[in-house]
């Protein structure tokens, strides 16, 4: 089983975002956010993550869930309006979005071909996105202010339980996508920002 180090990553981004802050920056810090330099939430019991599911009728990858107890959503932080949902607001995407959603793909096979696909990291090209995915998206986050959104996709499931997850926003072509909701947190952790 994979373990996930979520505490010194969002230790570090934390770090990152607050440092990084410019003296336009529109988001707040409370002193107590300064004094500890932790911009997660509390932690999610699981109980709640369990009714989270059960609300959803699903249950998250490994590496979502594990967040989830390490900070049950996140606070906007950067220069985007972006924050990850807690237990409470997490929601399918076709749910609040569904003006956002392609018509459907009626073709049998992918709209994407497999070697096309299933490219990550740099060889990756954005724009081979199946956009049929976005009918069972789950929306983990706010949509920022230039319409990104991070997404993750129960139509692509790795063999250690994990879904693929995406970068989706207006101003991409189509969305960067990661093996996995870890994969993703450690780009924007590299970044040091939620939108790159």
């Amino acid at each position: 089983m994979t373990t996930f180090n979520w505490e010194s990553l969002l230790k570090e981004l934390s770090h990152k975002l607050i440092e990084g802050r410019g003296e336009y920056d529109t988001w707040e810090l409370t002193p107590e956010i300064l004094a500890s330099r932790w911009l997660g939430k509390p932690g999610a019991s699981e109980d709640q993550i369990t009714l989270a599911e059960t609300r959803l009728e699903t249950r998250f990858p490994p590496s979502y869930r594990e967040f989830l107890k390490t900070s049950n959503g996140w606070r906007n932080s950067d220069w985007t309006d972006l924050q990850l949902w807690s237990t409470q607001e997490i929601e399918w995407f076709s749910i609040r979005n569904q003006d956002w959603i392609w018509p459907p793909h009626t073709d049998e096979r992918p709209s994407v071909p497999d070697d096309q696909y299933f490219v990550y990291g740099e060889a990756q090209d954005c724009i081979h996105l199946r956009c049929e995915y976005l009918q069972t998206a789950l929306e983990i986050s706010s949509n920022s202010g230039d319409g990104d959104i991070f997404l993750l996709i129960p139509d692509v499931v790795c063999e250690d339980g994990e879904w693929e997850a995406w970068h989706f926003g207006n101003k991409l072509p189509g969305a960067n996508r990661y093996r996995s909701f870890y994969e993703l947190m450690l780009k924007v952790t590299e970044q040091g920002c939620f939108i790159y």
